[in-house]
């Protein structure tokens, strides 16, 4: 079977490695150039990203290129502590969420994907024009090209398009940050401010990685570092990270899609962000399990068509599920002042007695064994 990938990414290349490992010829088509370790900023893997990431056999080459994160703490913006929970993760997994940098993850996927004998060219990017051309004697078509996908456009033509989500990220990374504010390495700090959240994270060598999640109902016209410090001058943490501030990522507007209706036609089919932006720190980890749960399909199904069709009715109610809790979590975000002060009152009662039960059903997933030979 012959596989044609668009998109180099998270998805697609987290594919490539899971089609090769079931037998499929596989070619990649991605717009950029190797990635790097600066583009974009970081993420998070939480534990069942890391379990569908064995599957794939990278889960130790990745985390080798970030850091462990154990615990999860939630703040109010009076800095009251709200809540403090493992982070990604179930109080009795083993295996910690791993933090690192996006272009590192890629590189480590692109790398295992070569290594298992896919085809990756880069420099090529696909257009509505040209898609059908690219595709031409593949028996399946992955879209992995992200929120901004060509294939979800080309797969059903009525498809909805992405919209400014209400909140844009600034990320970067600090350094000499005063020792209260940057101690415990390995804590998910996520401050709850006056404009949205701040999330900050102290790097085993003692730099601490920042993002502040900015709510703003018109897309910015300044996303300056400056501007962000303005913002937060009165919140505490969050000014002392900022005002150490040493390097900037590029700033990220946030977008949301609508539930696509069509993920695939019994040929191509849409993986990732190009079907189902979730967001809340799960992103990167529904992509690879996207990857797993699809490449599995095709191993154990008569047809490419059968396969696509058990991918769309496996993913799509776990996918749904994760799409509403990432609203509630941006809602959580964009509270105004009222709000704010009733989920400093709910928030502490919520981690203490719900957050396991509520959380059980998204990192009690386990893909680690999906592709293994029967």
């Amino acid at each position: 079977m012959r596989a044609l990938v668009v998109g180099g990414g998270v998805a697609g290349a987290a594919s490539a490695v899971a089609l090769r490992k079931v037998g499929a010829e596989v070619t990649v088509v991605e717009a950029y150039e190797e990635p790097g370790g600066e583009v974009g900023s970081f993420l998070s893997l939480a534990g069942n990203g890391l379990r569908a990431l064995s599957a794939l056999g990278c889960a130790e080459a990745v985390a080798a290129r970030g850091f462990e994160v154990p615990r999860q703490r939630m703040w109010g913006g009076s800095g009251r502590l709200l809540g403090d929970v493992p982070r990604g993760r179930l109080s009795g997994d083993p295996r910690n969420s791993v933090t690192l940098m996006r272009g590192h993850l890629v590189e480590e996927l692109r790398a295992a994907a070569v290594r298992a004998g896919a085809e990756i060219v880069t420099g090529r990017r696909v257009g509505p024009e040209t898609i059908t051309a690219e595709a031409a004697g593949a028996d399946l078509v992955v879209g992995a090209d992200g929120i901004w996908s060509v294939t979800r456009r080309t797969l059903a033509g009525e498809a909805p398009e992405p919209r400014y989500a209400g909140i844009y990220t600034v990320s970067g990374v600090s350094e000499r940050v005063p020792g209260d504010v940057a101690a415990d390495p390995g804590v998910f700090n996520m401050v709850f401010t006056r404009h949205g959240a701040f999330i900050h994270i102290t790097a085993p060598g003692g730099e601490v990685w920042w993002s502040a999640q900015v709510c703003s109902p018109e897309e910015p016209a300044d996303t300056s570092l400056e501007s962000v410090k303005e913002l937060h001058r009165l919140d505490g943490a969050p000014s002392a990270v900022l005002g150490a501030a040493v390097r900037l990522h590029r700033p990220t507007l946030h977008h949301v899609l609508a539930e696509v209706p069509v993920w695939q036609d019994g040929r191509t089919v849409l993986l990732g962000d190009a079907a189902h932006p979730v967001g809340a720190g799960q992103g990167a980890s529904m992509a690879v399990e996207d990857a797993v749960v699809l490449a599995r399909a095709v191993r154990e199904e008569d047809s490419v068509a059968a396969a696509l069709v058990r991918y769309d009715r496996e993913r799509r109610a776990r996918v749904a599920k994760m799409a509403r809790a990432a609203s509630a979590n941006r809602d959580a975000k964009t509270a105004g002042p009222v709000g704010r002060r009733v989920n400093e009152l709910i928030m502490p009662i919520f981690f203490r007695h719900f957050y396991e039960r509520a959380t059980g059903w998204l990192y009690a997933e386990d893909l680690s064994e999906a592709l293994k030979a029967s």
